[in-house]
């Protein structure tokens, strides 16, 4: 019915680790509405947290009004805010015994061998997360190298901090991530890394994981054409071949630091309604995410969804903001051109 179609809705609700046709909808929009979300972080937090399927604890999807496939959807960035006071990451090792093909999709207990075994917390550190059913460490991921870092919001740093604060956070660890009340992941500050303390870091946030839904079920980490790889030809119930991901992916995971207020991402409609989610935010990061990971974090996002029409699309396509741009790239300013005419006219 068209009242259940708004102009804005708001998203609390996330999907577990996957993205896909199965999900279904949180709700529709109008096209050219709004999608307000709070957004729980990715990575770290969903990849200790065994019940998760993929990487991320992305928002549940929304559809837009007149979508269908073959069209794209035209996502601007209008707003985000860090919510989390700090987090923790960096470079990880697997606990083979916790994983089939992919420690990322396929988890499972290496005490009892249940797949996607229910966890509970028990104190900090890396032996934390445990199986419920029989109190195995079932965590497939820990730290090589780890940091915990603390942010200033109003002066746009951050920094890395020594063991005692570390510890400190750990023990009050959804409140310093600003856990949103649904998310039902582990929050990574239990495992209290701490190495490379009083570094100091700039923050500008960004979007790692935004787009329309894949054309089948995915872990929400793996659609993309380079993380999706590791889908391939795997034995866990989301292997394909590389020919099925090509053409059921939307490439929504670009982790590009880009993805920010003032952006605009093209994307393909790849099922009817397009089925808009949100995901892995970030307080930073270089130009790329070399390390595999960055600051996850929770995040308040504010976007905007327009159809287009018949442009169908492989990918998405990135719009950033203009200083985001090389130099030589970027528009021309009024003074720019007139300088141009002034010139012609010699």
């Amino acid at each position: 019915m068209d009242s259940d179609i708004k102009n804005e809705v708001f998203v609390d609700e996330y999907t577990g680790g996957l993205v896909g046709p199965s999900l279904g909808f949180a709700a529709t929009i109008k096209d050219g509405g709004h999608i307000r979300c709070v957004v729980p972080p990715g990575c770290w937090g969903p990849m200790i947290t065994p019940e998760f399927r993929g990487g991320h604890e992305v928002t549940r999807p929304v559809a837009v009004e007149g979508a269908r496939v073959g069209d794209a959807l035209a996502i601007t960035i209008e707003s985000m805010r860090v919510l989390s006071l700090a987090t923790s990451s960096g470079t990880m090792v697997t606990n083979n015994a916790a994983f089939g093909d992919d420690p990322f999709v396929d988890k499972k207990c290496p005490g009892c061998g249940t797949p996607w075994p229910a966890s509970r917390v028990e104190g900090t550190g890396e032996s934390s997360v445990r199986c419920v059913k029989c109190g195995a460490v079932v965590n497939p991921f820990g730290f090589e190298e780890g940091y915990t870092i603390v942010f200033d919001h109003d002066s746009h740093v951050g920094l890395t901090v020594d063991d005692a604060n570390a510890h400190d956070f750990a023990q009050r660890a959804r409140e310093m991530v600003a856990l949103p009340p649904n998310a039902r992941q582990h929050p990574i500050l239990l495992f209290e890394p701490h190495t490379i303390p009083g570094t100091l870091a700039r923050l500008r946030p960004f979007i790692g994981n935004i787009g329309t839904t894949p054309s089948a079920d995915l872990p929400d980490s793996h659609n993309a054409g380079d993380f999706g790889n590791f889908l391939v030809g795997a034995r866990h119930p989301y292997g394909m071949t590389l020919e099925t991901l090509n053409r059921v992916k939307t490439d929504a995971h670009l982790d590009t630091n880009e993805v920010r207020p003032g952006a605009i991402l093209i994307c393909p409609v790849k099922i009817d309604g397009g089925g808009v989610y949100i995901g892995d935010c970030h307080a930073n990061q270089g130009d790329g995410e070399l390390g595999l990971h960055t600051t996850d974090i929770t995040a308040e996002a504010s976007v905007r969804v327009n159809v287009i029409k018949n442009l169908s699309l492989d990918g998405p396509i990135l719009l950033p903001v203009a200083e985001d741009l090389p130099f030589i790239a970027r528009p021309y300013s009024k003074e720019e051109l007139e300088a141009g005419e002034r010139l012609a006219q010699r």
